[in-house]
């Protein structure tokens, strides 16, 4: 009896092992689908594309990838912006080996849709879009075909990297190509929305929101960390937007030639050097600038400043071209910055015109170098005596006048000038006009 009863209790033994053996793997099973243990970031992409964007992503993906992150999900609500800022951002999500998806929760457009073809995963919120990718000049002129060529290139091998057929990226980026089926005829750029990228295998599913991806990506349980722009970053893209380059470097021509009008250094100088030193910053955080071109920045500026006071042209010169070296140097688009450049020159002549008209030199730092006193009559100041008690005098040559000479009136000696014939030495002669220090006399017969 003993016996059996030990046996059983050996066998309850065994069920209830195997029993917590199964129920532990189910459990560990389950937690992996949910994405238990895993880190997932989350790193937005809004308003425009630009070199302030790319430095964000390559601070957040080099955080991401030291931090051991599991899975990168870019939440993408973009209308485009500068291709070499996306064709770097994509440079940056091809070399990542971390698994990463894009979410489109707007629309990805242009340079937006291409930073999203080079995720592994889409996803796509309903009634969202992507595409509409041609390449637009800053005056709203298409590219030429050069440079239209390497971008429909960059999209093909963007979809193609991630297996995707790159037939919708280049009809995205060449309107050329004929898609009728998908609103996309001849003529116009493709853009698919939610159900047409699912069709197409472009996206991988329609989601309402984050909690839903998260399922789809069994990362339900997942840590998740989320990233926003810094304070500075938030700066830097305001201050590197391709629109406001040119306005910075008006504000700061423009508020420099004012500046030289005035008298002291006041609020015309301030904003001038406020919005270089903007320009600067906003391209020293974005990566787009070093301190090599604030170093060329401050010796064009001195040479400047010592041209205005030990004037001689060649030092003003150099310290211009300095200063529009430093420029170029902390951008990568030497067009737009020539342009940009272009711009505040001529609000620079502009405003120098006005002033000039308006205000003289007679103000400012001008008044240090220009002479403005004059030695006028009112003054006291007399170039030469005009003598008219002279006229009528009679005397006579002390020289041949040829027609001009010296004479001998009342025992004063005066330089005289003949009507134009010559006359000759002790030769009796008459003051017939004084104009100033000419005295004109005449030959008496």
């Amino acid at each position: 009896m003993r016996k059996h009863v030990t046996l059983l209790l050996l066998w309850i033994s065994v069920i209830a092992a195997v029993f917590s053996f199964t129920t532990g793997f189910q459990t560990q099973v389950l937690a992996e689908e949910n994405g238990k243990g895993k880190l997932v970031y989350v790193i937005p992409i809004e308003n425009e594309v630009e070199r302030g964007l790319e430095a964000f992503i390559r601070r957040t993906t080099t955080e991401a990838t030291e931090a051991n992150a599991d899975h990168i999900i870019f939440e993408i609500n973009t209308p485009g912006g500068r291709v070499d800022a996306a064709q770097n951002i994509g440079e940056i999500l091809q070399d990542l080996k971390i698994e990463t998806t894009s979410f489109i929760t707007v629309k990805a457009l242009s340079a937006g849709s291409y930073i999203a073809l080079n995720t592994d995963n889409i996803y796509m919120k309903p009634q969202t879009s992507m595409g509409a990718s041609g390449v637009i000049n800053s005056d709203g002129t298409a590219a030429d075909k050069k440079a239209q060529s390497a971008w429909v290139a960059s999209m093909r091998g963007a979809a193609s990297s991630k297996g995707r057929d790159p037939l919708y990226a280049e009809a995205m980026a060449n309107a050329a190509l004929d898609l009728p089926d998908y609103g996309a005829p001849e003529g116009e750029y493709l853009t698919l929305d939610a159900n047409y990228a699912v069709e197409v295998e472009y996206a991988r599913g329609i989601v309402s929101h984050r909690t839903e991806l998260l399922n789809e990506l069994s990362l339900s349980e997942a840590e998740i960390i989320e990233n926003e722009p810094t304070a500075a970053e938030k700066i830097a893209r305001f201050l590197t937007n391709p629109v406001v380059v040119p306005i910075l470097l008006s504000l700061a021509s423009v508020g420099l030639i004012v500046e030289l009008y005035s008298p002291g250094f006041g609020i015309p100088g301030s904003i001038g050097l406020a919005s270089l030193i903007l320009y600067f910053y906003g391209h020293i955080v974005a990566g787009l600038a070093g301190y090599e071109a604030i170093v060329l920045l401050i010796i064009g500026i001195v040479l400047i400043i010592i041209e205005i006071f030990a004037p001689g042209g060649i030092l003003g010169f150099i310290g211009i071209g300095a200063i529009v070296g430093a420029l170029f140097m902390s951008t990568n688009n030497a067009g737009h910055m020539a342009m940009s450049i272009a711009i505040a020159l001529i609000s620079s002549i502009i405003v120098s015109v006005i002033l000039f008209k308006t205000i003289g030199l007679e103000k400012g730092v001008f008044r240090h170098v220009i002479l403005q006193d004059s030695t006028t009559t009112e003054q006291g100041y007399v170039s030469t005596v005009n003598r008219l008690d002279l006229i009528g005098k009679e005397g006579i040559t002390a020289t041949p006048l040829r027609p001009a000479g010296t004479a001998e009136f009342e025992e004063e000696r005066l330089d005289v000038v003949s009507e134009g014939s010559f006359i000759n030495v002790n030769t009796p002669i008459k003051i017939i006009k004084v104009e100033g220090s000419r005295i004109v006399v005449r030959e008496i017969k």
